[in-house]
């Protein structure tokens, strides 16, 4: 099921391009029951790791309760270009509890992602665990607005979380803050990251909402490519409107100069999509501006055509 973050529960928000409908099983053979929590479409009928992103796989479909996840700053008026300070805290759903224990992810307990509204700031880092459960990270935000803050967290009594907040950011105590969406224009141009060039193949070419789109990124070299944080790529893709959030990994991905994602945009907006990889130990951070359009207008063109 396909839902703009405000609609949906984390663990929704977590696996956008998934269908959670049983695979058909093969004959002859029983069920799979051995299933990767962040990627549910995949299924083993023995234990071991997730070919796609790593995660161990589970006997059974865990707990889907959403986990309330409450983000308290210090000071609570934020300035541009002044430190503030982070803690969160996610709460057991049936006790109210902050929870104590969490699962591994991609080598960390907490992946926190912030973007700006106008999409021109992003951030990828990991809060430090406290003693008592939070979460903690200082943080400065660079300009003026809204941000979002984006939790990715695996609860060990529940299902991985990914859980948006909203943050804002004054210039002055007095002033507005600024709530423009992002005037983002298409850009699949080739990406230069810190020592690797990208480019975005997309199939089709103009990708429509609510259905699959196969997403390639080309690589100039594969010399020296590494996984980064147990995998070989992270990808944060975000509407123009800050509502969607995706968190996703290559479907297909083993070290060569490409890479392959399989995305479902929820709907017809301008998206922007960041990809991290790294090679000979440095994070490449390239972004891209993807249009994606209604079933209708990509009838309308075909047409024209």
């Amino acid at each position: 099921m396909i839902l703009p973050v405000a609609a949906q529960t984390p663990a929704q928000q977590k696996r956008l391009d998934v269908q959670y409908a049983e695979p058909p099983t093969p004959p002859g053979q029983g069920a799979l029951d051995y299933v990767c929590p962040m990627d549910p479409d995949v299924r083993s009928d023995k234990p071991g790791k997730c070919p796609r992103c790593g995660m161990t796989l589970v006997l059974g479909i865990p707990d889907q309760s959403e986990f309330p996840l409450e983000l308290t700053t210090t000071p609570a008026d934020i300035r541009p270009g002044e430190k503030v300070h982070l803690k969160f805290a996610l709460k057991d759903p049936k006790t109210g509890a902050i929870v104590k224990n969490f699962q591994v992810v991609h080598e960390r307990l907490f992946h926190m992602f912030i973007v700006s509204s106008d999409l021109q700031y992003f951030l990828h880092e990991h809060p430090v665990m406290q003693p008592d459960g939070t979460f903690l990270i200082d943080q400065v935000f660079p300009k003026a607005g809204m941000y979002r803050v984006v939790s990715d967290v695996y609860p060990t009594s529940g299902s991985p979380q990914l859980i948006p907040k909203t943050v804002f950011v004054a210039a002055n105590p007095n002033d507005p803050v600024p709530l423009e969406e992002a005037k983002l224009v298409p850009d699949m141009t080739l990406q230069h990251g810190e020592n690797t060039d990208a480019q975005v193949v997309l199939d089709p070419v103009k990708p429509i909402a609510g259905t699959k789109t196969h997403v390639w990124f080309k690589f100039n070299t594969a010399d020296g490519m590494e996984k980064y944080l147990g995998a070989w790529a992270h990808m944060v893709i975000v509407s123009d409107d800050s509502i969607d959030l995706i968190h996703e990994h290559p479907i297909i991905a083993d070290g060569s100069d490409q890479m392959q994602f399989d995305i479902i945009f929820p709907r017809a907006r301008m998206y922007r999509m960041w990809v991290q990889i790294q090679r000979k130990g440095i994070v490449n951070t390239v972004a891209v501006n993807i249009p994606v359009l209604t079933l209708e207008q990509a009838a309308g063109i075909n047409i024209g055509q």
